[in-house]
């Protein structure tokens, strides 16, 4: 959320912002705020008037009182109910522009990056680098439902049965597979100085407005009925949430945490062919970290957190590319983002297996988390999201590319202290 006084004194900038993600539709949300903060400043100048217009007479009623003028200081007092009552509808007049400012404030997007490439969708991402030399085995890779089959470590029928489509049960070696892929990510991160966290995987409406728009509310939230609570859709909500209304001194910055969640999306609308098997799901988990830091620190974690992925990903024999997502392709919170992709030997091409985002000051706007500086000045703090690993969808990645012609699976070195020692799946 931007800061009103910017949108009051930069209205052609904000325009321009939104005109660059592409979302002309929320053109005249800017003339509309700025008109409404106005008309708010005047009914608080009103009220502070009548206020102070209050106080004095009061004075004066005290003054008439002493002099046992009580028919003059009666008639003071008729004034003073009669500006009570005015006050009281200023206030309400108040508190119902305040509503409807914050309501188009949570709408207007966040300024994006300067770097930030100029698109209308993902198919303008730009591609930063590779890492890793892509290959295509000299045999046919099977889909990744097909590999897990003949393991049989997939089992999508009883999964429709018991919860519906977007669901799977995992077993055996691959649902091994799957909780050695997160214990080695969250070591991985551990290892990196990030602090290991479990949340809460139902937060809050208050956090859910805090850390995302709207239109991701709506496509990605399962809410629980008769209560205050949704189903966390990725695990950097709740860690994010974690410093709702704080203020962290300098020193104790920058906050980095880990996090492992099940995570639940509705993941609304058709999504294509190569989305079906465990792509595209309800429910998965994944190893997460977010940053709490100071402004000008942010683009520096930026740059940690997303190679923070790839080591990981090319330490388990995986090539990935890194892709710098265009300015239609952010969600309005963001001022900058790249995604990771993985590169599927069966598909001859890359698909996204993480994302990477700087939010600047929006969730902490949101949310109120601030930074106390030594003489106890308060500003608001940065924050910062990044997948470490998301299975079972990187196990997609890692089936293909590491399936040998006779159906086996090697297991890289890095992952086999977390499958008991084995060095191959048979």
């Amino acid at each position: 959320m931007l800061d009103l006084k910017f949108v009051r004194e930069n209205p052609e900038v904000v325009k321009q912002n939104i005109k660059n993600k592409f979302q002309d539709n929320k053109l005249p949300l800017v003339d509309e705020v700025i008109a409404l903060d106005i008309e708010n400043r005047e009914v608080k100048q009103k009220a502070d008037d009548l206020r102070a217009e209050r106080n004095k007479i009061s004075k004066e009623i005290g003054g008439l009182m002493a002099k046992g003028e009580k028919e003059e200081a009666e008639t003071l007092k008729k004034r003073v109910v009669e500006s009570q009552k005015e006050l009281a509808e200023l206030e309400n007049k108040g508190t119902e522009l305040k509503e409807k400012i914050l309501k188009i404030m949570m709408i207007i997007p966040n300024i994006i990056d300067s770097s930030v490439p100029i698109g209308r969708d993902d198919s303008e991402n730009v591609e930063v680098k590779r890492y890793g030399e892509p290959v295509v085995p000299d045999f046919e890779i099977p889909y990744h439902t097909e590999i897990m089959g003949k393991f049989e470590g997939i089992d999508l029928e009883s999964a429709r049965k018991v919860a519906g489509n977007g669901f799977y049960y995992l077993m055996g070696d691959i649902a091994r597979l799957h909780s050695a892929v997160i214990s080695y990510a969250r070591d991985f991160m551990i290892d990196r100085g990030f602090t290991y966290c479990i949340p809460p995987f139902m937060i809050r409406s208050e956090v859910v407005t805090g850390v995302m728009s709207f239109a991701e509310m709506d496509a990605m939230m399962y809410k629980i009925e008769g209560e205050d609570l949704y189903l966390i859709g990725t695990s950097e909500h709740s860690m994010i949430g974690k410093f709702i209304d704080t203020i962290l001194p300098e020193p104790s910055l920058p906050q980095t945490l880990t996090s492992y969640s099940p995570c639940f999306r509705k993941e609304k609308g058709a999504h294509g062919i190569e989305e079906r098997g465990v792509y595209r799901i309800h429910q998965f988990e994944k190893q997460e970290m977010i940053v709490v830091c100071k402004p000008e620190d942010s683009p520096m974690w930026f740059d940690k957190l997303w190679k923070n992925t790839v080591d990981l990903f090319r330490s388990l024999d995986i090539p990935v590319r890194t892709l710098e997502c265009c300015s239609g392709d952010l969600a309005d919170l963001k001022v900058k983002s790249v995604d990771v992709e993985a590169w599927s030997p069966r598909q001859k091409k890359y698909f996204e297996v993480g994302s990477c985002s700087n939010l600047g000051d929006a969730q902490a706007r949101r949310l109120k988390i601030r930074i106390a500086d030594e003489k106890n000045n308060k500003y608001f703090a940065h924050t910062l999201n990044n997948t470490v690993v998301a299975p079972p969808r990187m196990l997609i990645a890692f089936l293909e590319n590491n399936l040998n012609a006779d159906g086996t699976v090697n297991i890289p070195v890095a992952l086999q202290p977390y499958m008991g020692g084995k060095t191959v799946i048979k």
